[in-house]
């Protein structure tokens, strides 16, 4: 039995017993955001606890039942015991793999909402209206799943369909069921004004970014260096005779932030603050803007017809997504929101890799 598992598993139950019993505390409904934070983190790590209980339950199980063979008083008794113990220690394996996928080797934006940002790409007047097409499939398999949706902004195309469309999903694990579709699509069809019956390729590009959460700045008192001095009016004239205007730096980042509207230094000195604190969250939001555009950029590529992660073939009523070479036949079902053939596939090539550039890094250690 791997200890890191065991370890991680009793760490795991323990947390979320405190989270339970935090949330059984009636006093918790005096505060609202500690309620929403802590009823979040519960229900995040309740399949994660579930697991931990069953494991370490067929692990002690185990345990007990090796404990008692050395004194079965017949072979059949003894038997009896290892078969017990050979049964929970499979599940222990089994439970083991389980607990890796879901607290180990999982995608740390898994449990966040999505935001899901659709262009229309090579193909026109076909391009817009596919990007239609795909924004309304992903709010149908949000439905499916229970989850929440709504459209941020959109630009509407003159022949119908959108040039853009962004979209917000809200709901548990949002992110882990619709990352998987970031990347450039195609659909091949006959597009209704063309006259000639011939095939068109055109594409819509899709970018799927885990929405940010609320960002709290918190500022070191080590960090600043507050000036106060003497505030001063128009012509130069004295406000006051107090040294009532504060000036604040922000040593690591060289922000400098003054104020002498207020006629206490208490106040100046909040005032300044809250200012100085609005400027670093907007630094934070900028580096994270850069961040979001790095993956933007990375899912999106080209958007021409040759890049391409999944395509829709209308006459034949295929789908083939080229990162795992799976086909469906099931076209009509896909764009009615039934991503599960895909989403399904995806998630486990994913772990797949995990697990072997993990077996890899551990052989390296080993060499």
């Amino acid at each position: 039995m791997d200890e890191q598992v065991r370890k991680l598993a009793t760490e795991t139950l323990a947390r979320y017993d405190a989270l339970t019993r935090e949330l059984s505390d009636p006093d918790i409904f005096n505060d609202g955001n500690r309620y929403r934070e802590v009823a979040k983190e519960h229900g995040r790590m309740r399949k994660g606890a579930e697991l931990s209980q069953a494991f370490l339950e067929a692990a002690q199980e185990a345990a007990e039942a090796r404990e008692l063979i050395p004194s079965a008083e017949s072979a059949e008794e003894r038997e009896f015991f290892a078969e017990e113990a050979r049964a929970a220690e499979a599940r222990t394996e089994s439970l083991e793999e389980e607990i890796r996928t879901e607290l180990i080797d999982r995608d740390p934006n898994d449990d966040k909402d999505v935001i899901v940002e659709i262009r229309a790409g090579a193909g026109g007047d076909e391009a817009a209206l596919f990007a239609a097409e795909l924004q309304e499939m992903y709010a149908r398999y949000a439905d499916r799943l229970g989850f929440k949706h709504s459209v941020l902004t959109s630009s509407p195309a003159e022949m119908g369909g959108y040039k853009e469309v962004v979209m917000e999903i809200e709901g548990d694990r949002a992110y882990s069921f619709f990352k998987h579709e970031g990347g450039t699509h195609r659909v091949q069809r006959v597009p209704k004004t063309e006259s000639q019956g011939r095939i068109h390729t055109s594409t819509a590009t899709v970018a799927v970014l885990p929405e940010a959460e609320d960002v709290e700045v918190e500022v070191s008192q080590n960090d600043l260096e507050i000036d106060v001095y003497r505030s001063s009016g128009p012509g130069g004239q004295s406000v006051n005779t107090t040294d009532s205007a504060v000036r604040i730096t922000h040593k690591p980042t060289g922000l400098v932030v003054t104020c002498q509207n207020e006629k206490s230094q208490l106040q100046n000195k909040e005032q300044a603050m809250r200012i100085l604190k609005s400027r670093l969250l907007e630094r934070e939001m900028q580096e994270r803007a850069k961040e979001e555009g790095a993956m933007r950029l990375a899912q999106v590529g080209s958007g021409d017809r040759s890049a391409k992660i999944r395509t829709y073939n209308f006459p034949q009523g295929r789908i083939t997504d080229h990162r795992i070479n799976l086909t469906t036949h099931n076209l009509e079902e896909t764009f009615g929101g039934n991503l599960d053939d895909f989403t399904q596939a995806l998630s486990a090539a994913e772990r797949a890799e995990k697990l072997a550039a993990g077996a890899e890094a551990a052989g390296e250690a080993s060499d």
